[in-house]
This record gives C-alpha cells, sequence and structure tokens, in this order.
C-alpha cells in the first residue's frame, strides 16, 4: 500500500494505482477528456494535470502512479489555469457550434467548457475542415474532432480493425481514416464503437430522420416500423425514466403518436430467423459430411462483414438465413402486403435498431427479395428515435401504453434475448432440439452460453443429433482471437454465434452514450429477465410465425422461404 495525500485528505492505495483512479475511488473529480480505462491513457489532452508537491511541472493524473509520501493538489490556482489555457487550445480547432451538434448536451467538451467556467476564447479558432461523405453510415466531422485518440485505440484494441489513425504533422496532426483512405474502401464494419466512445460529435451515426418524416408525411405510402430486441431495454434512458415507467408499451404508444401506420416487433422476424437458422443447422448437423464446419450465425451484419474481409475462405460457413431486420422487411412487403391489400413499392418500412451496421446491411443490393426494392427503405438508431420523439414534443412518460400491432407483432422470449449476446445460441438450441426430438427442452438448459464473458464455449447433447459444440463471442477484437484459433486447427465446434460489438447488441453502436459507463451488460441482463417471464419461450410456438408458415411459407427452408428469407451465399 501507498500513503499519499490528495487535497489535504490523508489517503492509501494499493501499489501501481494512478493519481486519477485513487481520486475517483475517494470521490475527488479530475477533469479529463481522453482517457478511458485500460484503453487510452495516454494523456493526450492534458485537462487531468495536477499538481504534485516537490515536481516543478504538473502531472498527468491518468497515467501517474502514486509514490509514496505523495502530496498532490487537484484543483491549485496553477493546475485550473494551466486547464484553461489547454481547453482554450483544444477549443481553438473546434467547430463549437453546438445548437446543430447531435452530441450537445450529452457531448465531454461541452461539459468540461461549462465546468471550467470557459466563456471566452482569445485564441483565432480555425477548425479543421473535410468533406462529409454520407454515402456510409459513419460520419466524421473533422471540424469537431480533438485527437483524443479514443476511436484509434477502440478501434485498434477492442475491435482490432485498425480503422483510424493518426494523420499529418506538427499544428496539422489530426485523426483521419488510416493510410489516407475513404471510409468507404476499407473493411470497417460499422460497428459505430468508435462513435459510442468518441466525446465529441467528431464521429458520428449518419442521421435519417429526415427520410423517415418525408415518408410519414406522404399520404400515398404506408409506413411500417419495427422496433429491435435490444432497443426496449436503453431507449429510455435517454429520457431518464425509472423502470415503471420505461416500458415497451409507452414506446409503442410514442411511435404510433409519431404517425406510423403500424408498429411491429422484430421479436417476430427473430423468432422466424430461429425457425430458418435452426432448420438450417439442423440439416446441416444431421448430414453432415456434405458442410465445412462450424456454421456461424448471420444475424449481425457488422460480423458478416468482418469474415467476409478478414476470413474469405470461410465465407460458406455461415448461414443463409437472412437477419430478422432483413426478414421483416421481407415478410412486410410480400406477405404483409399482400394479406393488408397494399402495393409493396409503396410501403415503407423502418426498423430502429441498436446498431450502426444495420444502415449498411439495407443498402446492399441483395436484400430486395420481396419486390425488387429494398425490404428495408430506412434504418434509424436507438438515438435517433429518441431524437424522432424529441422534435413531435413527445413526453413518453404521460402516454398510455400500447401493443405492438398484427400480424407482425408477437414476440417470444427466445426473440427478446437476440439483443444479449449468447441469445441468438440459446434460443437457435431450444428450437434444434424441438425440430430433432420433437420435444421441448428446458428453456435454461443452455445457460452455458450466456454471461459477459467475451468467448463462452459448451457441449450440449440432443438426443438423437449427439454432442453438439457450440461457441458465442462478442467484440470484434475477440472474434479474430477465436477465428485464429479455428484456423489454427486449436478450437473446434459445430455452431458459433458472434456479434461484433461488445455484449452483443445491447452494447451497439446505436445505442445511448453514457461517459464512461459500459451498459451493455445491465441492458443484457435486462433481456434475460424479459425472457424468464415471458409466457411463450420458444421460437416454435410464436402463433404469428406459425401462421405465416401455415398460409405462405409451407415450412421451414421451402423454396419461397429461401426465396425471400435467405441470401443466395
Amino acid at each position: 500500500m501507498v500513503n499519499f495525500t490528495i487535497n489535504g485528505r490523508q489517503l492509501t492505495a494499493p501499489k501501481g494505482t494512478t493519481i486519477l483512479a485513487a481520486a475517483e475511488k475517494a470521490g475527488i473529480p479530475i477533469p479529463h477528456l481522453c482517457f478511458l480505462k485500460d484503453i487510452n491513457e495516454i494523456a493526450a489532452c492534458r485537462m487531468c494535470m495536477v499538481e504534485v508537491e516537490g515536481t516543478e511541472r504538473l502531472v498527468p493524473a491518468c497515467n501517474t502512479e502514486l509514490l509514496e509520501g505523495m502530496v498532490i493538489q487537484t484543483n491549485s490556482p496553477r493546475v485550473r489555469e494551466a486547464r484553461k489555457t489547454n481547453l482554450r487550445l483544444i477549443l481553438s480547432q473546434h467547430n463549437s457550434n453546438c445548437t446543430v451538434c447531435v452530441r450537445s448536451g450529452n457531448c465531454e467538451l461541452q461539459k468540461l467548457s461549462h465546468d471550467l467556467n470557459i466563456h471566452y476564447q482569445p485564441y483565432e479558432v480555425q477548425p479543421e475542415r473535410a468533406r462529409l461523405d454520407l454515402s456510409v453510415p459513419i460520419v466524421r466531422e473533422a471540424s469537431k474532432c480533438v485527437k483524443c485518440m479514443r476511436c484509434v485505440q477502440v478501434c485498434d484494441k477492442i475491435q482490432g480493425m485498425h480503422i483510424w489513425d493518426v494523420a499529418g504533422t506538427g499544428s496539422r496532426t489530426t485523426v483521419d481514416v488510416s493510410y489516407n483512405r475513404y471510409l468507404k474502401n476499407t473493411d470497417c464494419t460499422f460497428c459505430g464503437q468508435c462513435v459510442t466512445h468518441c466525446p465529441t460529435g467528431a464521429l458520428t451515426v449518419r442521421d435519417d430522420t429526415n427520410k423517415v418524416f418525408w415518408a410519414l408525411a406522404d399520404p400515398d405510402v404506408t409506413t411500417v416500423v419495427q422496433v429491435a430486441p435490444a432497443v426496449r431495454v436503453a431507449w429510455a434512458e435517454s429520457f431518464g425514466l425509472s423502470p415503471r415507467q420505461a416500458t415497451t408499451g409507452r414506446m409503442v404508444a410514442a411511435l404510433k403518436r409519431i404517425g406510423f401506420d403500424y408498429v411491429f416487433d422484430t421479436n417476430f422476424a427473430a423468432d422466424l430467423t430461429i425457425m430458418e437458422e435452426g432448420s438450417e443447422f439442423v440439416e446441416r448437423f444431421t448430414h453432415r459430411g456434405r458442410h465445412r464446419w462450424p456454421m456461424f450465425t448471420s444475424c449481425c451484419p457488422g460480423w458478416v462483414k468482418f469474415l467476409k474481409t478478414q476470413y474469405p475462405a470461410y465465407a460458406e460457413h455461415l448461414s443463409t438465413a437472412k437477419s430478422p431486420q432483413q426478414m421483416f422487411g421481407a415478410v412486410a412487403k410480400s406477405y404483409f402486403a399482400e394479406k393488408m391489400g397494399l402495393d409493396p413499392h409503396k410501403v415503407f418500412v423502418v426498423s430502429i435498431m441498436p446498431c450502426s451496421a444495420k444502415k449498411a446491411e439495407c443498402e446492399l443490393p441483395e436484400m430486395n427479395d420481396a419486390c425488387g426494392d429494398p425490404d428495408v427503405d430506412a434504418v434509424l438508431t436507438t438515438r435517433e428515435m429518441c431524437r424522432l420523439f424529441r422534435s413531435d414534443c413527445i413526453v413518453p412518460a404521460d402516454l398510455e401504453e400500447a401493443e405492438f400491432d398484427s400480424p407482425l407483432g408477437t414476440g417470444t422470449g427466445a426473440a427478446v434475448i437476440f439483443g444479449a449476446t449468447g441469445g441468438v445460441m440459446d434460443a437457435a438450441l431450444r428450437s434444434a432440439y424441438y425440430l430433432v426430438t420433437g420435444k421441448n427442452p428446458d428453456p435454461d438448459a443452455f445457460q452455458a452460453v450466456r454471461g459477459s464473458k467475451p468467448w463462452r464455449e459448451a457441449v450440449f447433447n440432443i438426443p438423437g443429433a449427439g454432442d453438439v459444440r457450440v461457441a458465442a463471442v462478442s467484440g470484434l477484437g475477440n472474434t479474430r482471437k477465436l477465428m485464429e484459433a479455428i484456423d489454427g486447427g486449436d478450437a473446434e465446434y459445430d455452431f458459433v454465434e458472434v456479434m461484433a460489438c461488445p455484449g452483443g447488441c445491447a452494447g451497439g453502436g446505436g445505442q445511448p452514450i453514457h461517459e464512461g459507463v459500459e451498459m451493455a451488460g445491465s441492458r443484457g441482463d435486462k433481456l434475460w429477465k424479459l425472457d424468464a417471464k415471458s409466457e411463450l419461450r420458444f421460437s416454435h410456438e410464436n402463433p404469428d410465425v406459425q401462421a405465416l408458415y401455415r398460409a405462405y411459407l409451407k415450412a421451414p427452408l421451402s423454396e419461397r422461404a429461401h426465396h425471400l428469407l435467405h441470401t443466395g451465399q
């Protein structure tokens, strides 16, 4: 243990503890901007500078370890002036037009400026300028970059993709796409983790709300919206609602208040995905000699792009089943349109997703199987949905709860856990067991694939089929380790679930942003609890899915199902 003093308080901490960590534990705030624990501790912003007795220069608290007898002042006049100067220098290269920034009110730079009482700028403001590229879901606004390096470190250390890097020299130093490329020309998976860890609005997800507003205003267009499982446990964070108020029913009511003609649940399509993907797995598993192993889930577009660009030899291992988002769009513009007597070309399908990569997925040229138009017309993130609510002056807490519409609005507990890492695998195994044995397993029989561990593996026995070796992994950095193990022969599986974002969709790049707090775990726990409380916990028991097969698709993996619900790979 080390004895030290901060602001006159005598404290102790384990050897190796940084000043910042010790201060935070003691409840002593130290401003910082670039710091991310265990990821970015490079003191680039110089906002966490503190004064140490006997030391000539101020030192950064984020990466300076405590020494025995150290006497520290975190807010002396010298420290305050240094912080103000450093912040003004940062602001001299920053576009401070906060009124039109999506991060206004949730921006660390803005908060620091208020907290440090910065009300004038003595330096000439010369923000970096660069063309906005709206052709991809991730948008970089160079004029708002503070060179904190968070995006670089998150992409390198967590996702292992190395998309961002330092560019330029001297006063022209900035952060940009590595190797002087355009983002669209890289292997970026558009996971959005760089966005959620950017402290300003330098990296954002492309805003598509205007496209949706135009559709809502067109009297000749039928607007259909689907809401992904992970959205329901995160949307209310933006409004500070209590757990009692933060209900799915109020979210549905708000979407109906905005003017959507039909509000459906992506859980329906998740159950449909399990029927197709689970049937595909059983077909492959019972005819092992015809296929290469393992079979990979295909729900996450970030993971799909990762595999096709980083390990293209394994592309045929992917399930051919589309993601729930795309299955829903295909069903909405075929089965639903026919059932309701609608022109599918005048049905506008909107997805509310926790994910930025879904924007790229719906724009893929092969995702147009229902009528030739895109099966999904627009994707909004959870954050965009909340901005829709605010722009329409909706106060969710005041709304009476509403139900999802039929016939695409019923979901099971197996579907809701799609939003948590391990959930797709758990749900698929529940129905795979039934498809082989004709009996339901204990719905909690596959708990070994649940939890926050980034790479989980297990073996389950399905009577009549044998032992099934499975794995579930989240985060692309962890995924690369798994793929290297598979490729090197160090790991063998039959079925593998991969989610690009750490913690799965619950921690997606389109979810509400909370500085310094990772919410994927707690959101995922809520999804597992929703599953436990569900009356239906097996995808094959979804009555709307059963009706769809009886009336339209006939059976999983049928010719029509293949056309609408599977890719050509």
